[in-house]
């Protein structure tokens, strides 16, 4: 009879089981992006992401709003999270987007993005990418997107992408770094004091985050990046050049040399002007 019982059990789905990974203090960050809905930007609406990165030990973390996931955005939200906590942990666990991996083949090596790479070797962490489809690996960091969308995002108000920010770094400080974490029965604010001299001391190097881009001036001296058109002087009309792309900025390069430099606009189909710009067309046209 146990015998029969066993062989009947034994053909049923054996649910997953995870181990609880443990971290020293100093040792692990975790990162990952999660969503937050929709925003007005003058005449279009942009998807709103969110950058979380948390320590693995504290599970202090770090929240910052962004319109884009892209190289610029990631690079750039690691150095601010790494400034938010005053230290550099020994490893960065993440999953395998694009802007960390660009390949990681079961069972095979990890090929990180050289970028990615570049700015680990300036701050002196190691990257760790978590198994394909293995979400579970970096849990910390999965529980505290979960934690912001239930608590910090709960019925807010996306208004604009300054005053998330604003209001994001005062829940951090208020609400979720100095809570009664569930798991640990302390507060991050409270084991953070733990965590502090284990972490290396931020490199006081700056770091370029900024992404190149070659792209043509058309005829009338503008430049179209993500839909929308900026201005160059008119002696660079119908050239190439190249663009450094940052999340808030747009800078033009004509042989080396800095021609414009543009708050960037996440509007579509906007014309983008400089007023020195439109002046010399101007000027050109009455002298021909």
């Amino acid at each position: 009879l146990w015998s029969a019982v066993w062989s009947a059990n034994s053909d049923l789905p054996h649910p997953k089981a995870f181990l609880t990974l443990h971290f020293l203090p100093g040792q692990c960050a975790q990162v990952d992006w999660g969503h937050a809905g929709w925003i007005v930007c003058g005449n279009t609406r942009r998807r709103v992401s969110f950058f979380v990165m948390v320590l693995a030990y504290s599970r202090r973390l770090y929240l910052e709003f962004t319109l884009g996931q892209a190289m610029e955005f990631f690079l750039t939200a690691h150095q601010n999270a790494l400034a938010y906590f005053v230290g550099v942990p020994a490893e960065v666990w993440v999953d395998n987007c694009k802007t960390a991996v660009l390949d990681h083949p079961c069972g095979g090596p990890v090929t990180f993005h050289p970028r990615y790479v570049d700015l680990a070797q300036l701050y002196g962490f190691q990257i760790k990418a978590c198994a394909p489809r293995q979400p579970q690996q970096k849990g910390r960091v999965e529980s505290a997107v979960g934690y912001i969308k239930g608590n910090f995002l709960r019925g807010l108000d996306l208004s604009s992408l300054d005053a998330l920010n604003a209001a994001a770094r005062h829940w951090m400080e208020s609400v979720a770094n100095v809570r009664l974490h569930a798991e640990t029965r302390q507060s991050p604010h409270e084991l953070f004091a733990q965590e502090i001299p284990k972490l290396r001391p931020l490199n006081p190097a700056s770091y370029d985050a900024g992404v190149l881009l070659d792209a043509p001036v058309n005829s009338r001296a503008r430049v179209t990046f993500d839909s929308n058109r900026y201005t160059v002087p008119w002696r660079y009309a119908s050239q190439p050049v190249l663009l450094k792309i940052r999340p808030d900025r747009l800078l033009i390069y004509h042989q080396d040399r800095p021609i414009a430099d543009h708050a960037r606009s996440f509007e579509r189909h906007k014309d983008v002007d400089l007023p020195e710009h439109l002046e010399e067309h101007l000027a050109q046209k009455r002298q021909g």
